[in-house]
Order: C-alpha cells, then sequence, then structure tokens
C-alpha cells in the first residue's frame, strides 16, 4: 500500500442534526459535508485542527441502534488531541460536555475521559 491515509471514521448517531449541532456549536468542528442522497444523508464534520473527518451516520435498523454509544464494547472510541488540554477542557466543560473522570498525567500527556451526547467514550488528550 502507497501512501495510504485513514480519510474518515464512521459514527453511528440516532439523527444527523442533533449531532451535527453537538459538533459543530459544542466542539467547534466544520461542517465539511452535507449533502442529501434521498433516503440517508452523507454528513462528514472535521476538527478545528483538521485530520480525519467524521461521517455521522445516521443509525438504520436495530443492530445499528443498539450500537449507538457503544461502537468499540465500552471502550474509549476516539481520541481529540488538542494543542492546549486545560483551555479545551474548561471549553468544553462550560459547554456541558460530561467529563468520567478527573484529568490525569500520563507519559504521553494529560489525558481525561469524556461521554459525547450518544454514549461514546473519547479522550481528551493534551501536550
Amino acid at each position: 500500500m502507497t501512501r495510504a491515509v485513514i480519510g474518515a471514521v464512521a459514527l453511528v448517531v440516532p439523527d444527523y442534526d442533533p449531532a451535527i449541532r453537538f459538533f459543530t456549536g459544542v466542539l467547534g468542528f466544520a461542517l465539511t459535508d452535507d449533502i442529501d442522497q434521498g433516503r440517508k444523508r452523507w454528513v462528514t464534520v472535521t476538527p478545528p485542527g483538521g485530520g480525519v473527518r467524521l461521517i455521522l451516520a445516521k443509525a438504520e435498523g436495530a443492530a445499528q441502534l443498539a450500537a449507538i454509544g457503544n461502537q468499540t464494547g465500552g471502550r474509549v472510541f476516539l481520541f481529540l488531541h488538542s494543542d492546549d488540554f486545560w483551555r479545551d477542557h474548561a471549553l468544553m466543560t462550560a459547554a456541558g460536555v460530561t467529563f468520567i473522570e478527573a484529568p490525569r498525567t500520563e507519559p504521553y500527556g494529560t489525558v481525561a475521559v469524556w461521554r459525547d451526547p450518544f454514549g461514546n467514550l473519547w479522550d481528551l488528550i493534551g501536550p
């Protein structure tokens, strides 16, 4: 494989618009695509610093609905890297993001686990 990159990751959500509001309004992601495809939409958001896009995929059927918030079996699913952990932790807390643990120091940086409104676990990681 030559110069392959992961360009996007699908995140199963209950509906498009609440997910768009959370990622753009609370986290400051850019809405990079919102294309009507008839029975579904192609919706992508990109973090403010760039990087891998999230495809916001509306759940269809019982199995996908059951996977919302548990796409990785209860493990942290996504890792949001920050250039200023304490600034972003404070902004996210003020915006109502639920941190499920206090920040801690690890060899790779400062980290805290948080839960998005759909139940997915994330790490906020900073230097």
